[in-house]
């Protein structure tokens, strides 16, 4: 076994497949081999009358998968490969098929869970995280914009949530991932090992989605802190209702209330750091996803793709978080008053979405 097929352990027990991603110290980001090992397996398992289930689950505690490998993404575009083209590519594939899959797939979410993980994880039909379980799509903070799916699944939270999440790149605790609907269920962490044992020891019958529900309500409790995206629900819609990135700011600048004013005046901290373009870009995405089909919203992520890491912010957010690691990226353009919304709305140029498919439903 090579290292790279290493890095995600197959096993099958009790007619339930099991993919493990098993880069515990890169905190299990994602390589294109990584996800040809997944989309091959599932591939299989779909064809397999003997594999009623699956589960996605990682080795480590900080992380179930902290995203793809930026660095390898990064060193493809400067060497003039095509390493990131093929993965964007393959991993967005991958990620649908997952979303369309036809027999349950019982994800296992403990310790970080963000940007590619989070592609792996929001199609799943069983979605489990832990007290420990932090979820989010950090791309603005390296000059990106949230892909994999992100245009879709962050587009259909409540209210606008799901800008205010894309746009700042914050991430959310449990209780927050519970309330935003960004996953099912919470069970403690320290009875992971117990849930792992009893799906090896239940007697499936021809509906295993409803047993897995079943079992997970068992061991399902509510986390004991971390839920403040209800409260401040008021605020967000109010705020990041605004049309621009600029009027989302001066939203929050403006705002008096006592109940909200700390947190208005740290969202606004965060903007500060993004990029600016990435910010933009991502306003605009999630609005257009909210009238688009998933494989809609997949194309034209990829329609973004082929021009960002040429005309975007991600290469220098890279160089600067993980490069270099002077944390002090030279955004292009530098603020958003020098950022003309013509610039944004050329990304979206020449994009044409495919017909809906028969039978998709909202």
């Amino acid at each position: 076994m090579s290292e790279e097929q290493a890095a995600v352990l197959v096993e099958v027990r009790n007619q339930i497949g099991h993919l493990i991603l098993n880069r515990p110290a890169g905190l299990n980001a994602l390589t294109l081999e990584m996800i040809r090992v997944l989309q091959q397996q599932l591939d299989l398992w779909r064809q397999d009358a003997g594999i009623l289930a699956v589960v996605l689950r990682a080795n480590g505690e900080k992380a179930f998968c902290a995203g793809g490998d930026i660095r390898a993404l990064y060193e493809s575009f400067k060497s003039g490969d095509d390493l990131h083209s093929r993965f964007f590519e393959e991993e967005y594939a991958l990620d649908q098929a997952i979303h369309a899959y036809p027999k349950p797939i019982l994800a296992l979410m403990d310790g970080f869970v963000l940007g590619g993980g989070m592609g792996l994880v929001q199609g799943a039909s069983h979605r489990v995280i832990t007290e420990r379980t932090r979820m989010g799509m950090p791309e603005t903070g390296i000059g990106y914009f949230p892909d994999v799916g992100g245009s879709y699944f962050l587009s259909r939270l409540a209210g606008e949530t799901g800008i205010y999440l894309g746009v700042t790149g914050s991430q959310v605790r449990a209780a927050d991932a519970l309330y935003t609907g960004l996953a099912d269920y919470c069970v403690s962490a320290d009875q992971l090992q117990e849930l792992n044992r009893k799906l090896g020891e239940t007697i499936w019958s021809d509906n295993p989605g409803k047993q897995l529900t079943t079992l997970l309500e068992g061991y399902a409790s509510s986390p004991a802190s971390g839920g403040e995206l209800e409260a401040l629900q008021p605020a967000i819609d109010h705020h990041f209702g605004h049309y621009t990135v600029q009027e989302i700011q001066a939203s929050l600048a403006s705002e008096e209330r006592d109940v909200y004013k700390q947190w208005a005046q740290t969202t606004l901290s965060v903007l500060e750091s993004r990029s600016p373009l990435a910010m933009s870009v991502t306003l605009e995405m999630i609005r257009r996803g909210r009238e688009l089909t998933l494989e809609q919203c997949f194309e034209l992520e990829l329609h973004l793709d082929r021009q960002w890491f040429a005309k975007g912010d991600i290469v220098e957010g890279v160089r600067a978080l993980l490069i270099d690691k002077d944390k002090a990226p030279r955004w292009n353009p530098p603020t958003l008053a020098e950022l003309s919304s013509d610039r944004v709305a050329s990304f979206f140029e020449g994009f044409e979405p495919s017909a809906p498919s028969i039978g998709w439903q909202a």
